[in-house]
């Protein structure tokens, strides 16, 4: 588990500057909580600024939880940026198969940009993947069939790292999968953790060599520090605080001990 550690520790030493065009019902929880893992947050979707900002970040995220089309202008002009720039775009693709100008608009993002992390849950992912999949307003969803087989079809097919997030991560590179197990179901009673995921996953490929192991990395340090919170916290309003304390007073040492990576 050293390797994660330190992909932590590099988080915690270069605070890579995160760009996040991102939806307005989390976009503070986003901020804080990528201040919290050690990184640097900015948020912009303007196309009259976001070329300027993303020419200086370090990983790119797009999240289409509240979407306008001015939003998806943004996120098309940050993402050639960053692809010009070759650093990390993460995708969360946030209520897709919940209706189709979301589907829609991932897909579009997938198709003119080079992605390199789609972070989801089960619903969102096997959407992408064409798969049967239910996906209820945008906290939730589920997928008929093998998840580690339709992460890996997914990845496979698009050449990118894929996320399902669930009560086990998988994490896929198409050729290498891994899952995570750390976390608490009241990581799902709080609205956000999954785009707070998203941000902490472009912190964490911003600062791995490897991407894969960045994105295991991420979700690690997440659960680990839910698990701490919810040791304390009495119910959903006071496990968001201690979660915030959790994610930033996590050590490179607490992720060594703690993470549950398993390596398929």
């Amino acid at each position: 588990m050293q390797k994660y550690a330190k992909i932590l520790e590099s988080v915690r030493t270069t605070s890579p500057l995160v760009h996040q065009i991102t939806n307005y019902v989390t976009v503070n929880d986003c901020a804080n909580i990528t201040l919290c893992i050690g990184a640097s947050p900015v948020m912009s979707h303007a196309p009259e600024d976001v070329i300027d900002m993303t020419r200086i970040a370090s990983a790119l995220v797009l999240n289409i939880g509240t979407l306008d089309p001015k939003q998806i202008e943004g996120m098309l002009v940050a993402g050639r940026v960053a692809a010009d720039r070759n650093i990390p775009i993460i995708l969360d693709p946030v209520g897709a198969g919940a209706t189709p100008y979301r589907t829609k608009t991932a897909e579009m993002l997938i198709d003119e940009l080079p992605i390199t992390v789609i972070k989801g849950n089960a619903g969102e992912i096997g959407t992408l993947a064409g798969t049967a999949a239910t996906v209820r307003g945008v906290d939730s969803g589920s997928v008929s069939g093998d998840k580690k087989m339709i992460t890996q079809e997914l990845a496979k097919q698009l050449g990118c790292i894929v996320v399902m997030s669930g009560a086990e991560d998988i994490i896929c590179s198409g050729n290498r999968t891994l899952g995570v197990a750390n976390g608490v179901p009241l990581m799902g009673r709080l609205s956000g953790t999954g785009c707070m995921a998203a941000a902490v996953t472009g912190a964490f490929a911003a600062a791995a060599s490897d991407t894969l192991h960045g994105c295991a990395a991420a979700m690690a340090a997440l659960g680990i520090a839910g698990e701490k919170a919810a040791k304390i916290a009495r119910g959903p309003g006071s496990f968001k605080p201690a979660f915030l304390d959790a994610v930033a007073s996590l050590t490179p040492e607490d992720l060594e001990a703690s993470a549950k990576i398993i390596e398929y």
